[in-house]
């Protein structure tokens, strides 16, 4: 048995377990990990996600309407600590706002953050890191998304290797972050040049800023997946949204391992 679907099988599971076929830990996994769905018609919310993976569903807000939107948040209000929704344009803010007072709007990272619950800021950042000041959309996209997961955040931006000595102003404060995202497009050189001066994870996020043969940021995504630099995680192209997801697990593994 997967998952829990329905009544019968939530009675299929506690005869086994009062007949002994099964233990009481296994049953109490499959009950943990069984689906808990809020069908809006036009969407089926995954209600037990942050169970199975520590975060709530994230609204991907293009190509969904602003009232799709609303009903999505208020499916999600009941269940989630932090919600977040990507990608949403100022137009459809200014609806969801009227809807959801409470929701905050970052207006470069067009994303929308509602606290349901507040959480603790972890001890140890994130650094995210920018090669020029055309990829801070990209690079608030991850801030954002790192800081509503209670995450302590550093921004060190317009850093990038035409003028690499405003890197090393800013070195100590790279090499303390815990885990570093570097966003940059052209040829995607920074992340290379930060990989091989840190021992931290380094999250590298190609943009789609560039001339033409950076063919909308295909020419950065090959260069980062082409790092000699060692520890080096790239994503998919203007997926500063992935990038701070990700940084966001590894630097809460951090802050449990310094509490045992």
């Amino acid at each position: 048995m997967s998952s829990l679907e329905t009544t019968n099988d939530l009675q299929q599971l506690l005869e086994a377990v009062a007949n002994q076929k099964i233990s009481v830990s296994a049953a109490q996994t499959q009950l943990t990990r069984a689906q808990n769905i809020d069908d809006l018609g036009f969407a089926k919310v995954d209600l037990s996600r942050s169970k199975r993976n520590g975060y709530p569903e994230v609204i991907y807000g293009a190509g969904k309407t602003a009232t799709q939107i609303i009903e999505i948040i208020g499916s999600l209000k009941r269940h989630a600590e932090n919600i977040l929704c990507t990608r949403v344009s100022p137009e459809k803010y200014a609806l969801i706002h009227a809807a959801e007072p409470e929701a905050v709007y970052h207006e470069m990272a067009q994303c929308v953050a509602l606290t349901v619950k507040p959480l603790p800021t972890t001890a140890h950042y994130i650094a995210v890191v920018t090669a020029g000041t055309s990829d801070m959309a990209v690079a608030e996209e991850a801030a954002v998304t790192a800081e509503v997961y209670g995450n302590q955040v550093k921004r060190i931006y317009d850093v990038g290797v035409a003028g690499i000595h405003r890197l090393f102003a800013h070195l100590e404060e790279i090499r303390q972050a815990q885990v570093v995202i570097v966003v940059a497009g052209m040829e995607g050189a920074l992340a290379s040049v930060v990989g091989g001066l840190i021992e931290k994870p380094l999250i590298a996020v190609p943009t789609s800023i560039g001339y033409g043969t950076n063919f909308g940021g295909l020419t950065a995504l090959m260069t980062m997946l082409n790092s000699c630099a060692s520890g080096i995680t790239v994503v998919n192209v203007d997926n500063g949204f992935g990038a701070g997801y990700s940084a966001s697990m590894i630097n809460h593994l951090s802050d449990t391992e310094d509490d045992k």
